[in-house]
């Protein structure tokens, strides 16, 4: 590999660095352990992994930088050069940091690639991401012994006021925000009128490209479905085009029903499928970040688990995928939503969730009360259209500030 060769990836990676903004941080940003040598970022589509790892090589190591460097394998340059003679060119001229994203178009062997690169290079960092959820899923056991693994959400609604610079405000815990709501709520609504950007980030707000398309969001981000389901799902399952139809069918199905414990022999019938394959098509858009599953408390979902509640990912992709949203599901499903990051949610038969063995939370409009879990301990109900509560009444836009 020569310096000429190499010429156009460096000035590829400055362009992109230098071009990258830092105003603004994901929260997984300060999460990560920058120091380990092997680093996976994992994420949905459109969930910001590629600019978080920019923002680090401009920030630890400026632009222009002779240490690290921004490699993308979608670029046509690695259509005709090898990923490997690039990091040795890089090695043996003293660069210590590779950032590799849409690391998936090598193909079925990236992972052997990535394991290489790190036993063959043992003074080099690698922090690594592409934009397939399912692929780097499928891999992600193959090298459990030598990397750090992150996983990098959409954006709360905490993130949302950060990002729109209407709002800066901490992370709170779980344990304060029930105990301490109305206060903190409090707080918030002093600085700012706060339903309406609720409502407008239910709507466009999780991912974070809503800001360079936002006319064309629902038609960005029905595109980036279709990819994931005509691309990523058949890379990594063997699976026809006729399943890869039933599949959009079921998720449009399920982004318009309601989240009560679903009837799945009624929905195999209406998809035509069998058990096993709806089971298999329900885990996979799960793992691929489109739709979110609830065990019952005790249970863990596998491949061929059935969940007790089922929601679309976010309530983002319900009003892209149908045209009439339901009010109760997109409650439940914002709710599910930010509070399942760090915390084990499932169903318990009262209330509509259980949140760590510990709380149950009954969601509900502005004037739902205590009827269906008045008699459970540590036992909540979230208001949605409230600003502040009380009580044990807890209003639902707080809980987009768990992350």
């Amino acid at each position: 590999m020569t310096a000429e060769q190499m010429q156009e990836l460096f000035e590829t990676s400055d362009r992109l660095v230098s071009q990258v903004t830092l105003g603004f941080h994901r929260y997984l940003y300060n999460e990560i352990d920058w120091r380990d040598r092997l680093i996976c970022i994992m994420g949905a589509r459109g969930t910001g992994k590629t600019t978080l790892m920019r923002q680090r090589i401009r920030e630890a190591f400026g632009t222009g930088s002779e240490k690290a460097v921004y490699l993308s394998l979608d670029d046509f340059w690695f259509s005709q050069y090898s990923v490997k003679d690039a990091v040795g060119y890089l090695y043996t001229h003293g660069y210590t940091h590779v950032f590799i994203d849409e690391v998936h178009h090598f193909g079925k062997e990236w992972q052997q690639l990535i394991k290489n690169l790190y036993d063959q290079f043992p003074t080099m960092n690698f922090v690594y991401s592409g934009s397939s959820m399912l692929k780097l899923e499928s891999g992600k056991a193959d090298l459990s012994r030598r990397q750090a693994v992150y996983r990098l959400r959409g954006l709360s609604f905490r993130e949302y006021l950060s990002f729109e610079r209407v709002l800066d405000h901490r992370v709170v815990t779980l344990d304060e925000l029930v105990a301490g709501h109305r206060d903190l709520a409090s707080a918030v609504v002093e600085k700012t009128k706060i339903l309406p950007h609720f409502e407008r980030y239910q709507r466009i707000g999780f991912y974070p490209f809503y800001a360079e398309s936002h006319a064309q969001y629902y038609d960005r981000l029905l595109a980036t479905v279709r990819k994931v389901l005509e691309s990523d799902y058949p890379s990594v399952e063997d699976v026809s085009q006729e399943t890869i139809r039933t599949t959009k069918k079921m998720l449009k199905v399920l982004a318009a029903s309601t989240p009560q414990t679903p009837n799945m022999s009624e929905l195999y019938r209406e998809l035509g499928t069998e058990r096993n394959q709806g089971l298999k098509m329900l885990n996979a858009l799960d793992r691929a970040g489109l739709l979110a599953l609830v065990p019952r408390k005790g249970a863990k979902l596998g491949n061929l688990s059935r969940p007790e509640k089922i929601y679309c990912d976010n309530t983002n992709l319900m009003y892209a995928l149908v045209p009439q949203v339901d009010s109760g599901v997109r409650r439940e499903t914002y709710f599910f939503n930010q509070v399942r990051k760090d915390h084990d949610i499932s169903f318990v038969g009262v209330g509509d969730f259980c949140v760590d063995g510990k709380y149950v939370f009954e969601v509900g409009g502005k004037g739902k009360g205590f009827g269906q879990i008045k008699d459970i301990p540590n036992s909540y109900v979230v208001n949605d259209d409230t600003e502040i509560g009380i009580g044990n009444k807890v209003p639902l836009w707080l809980f987009g500030f768990l992350y």
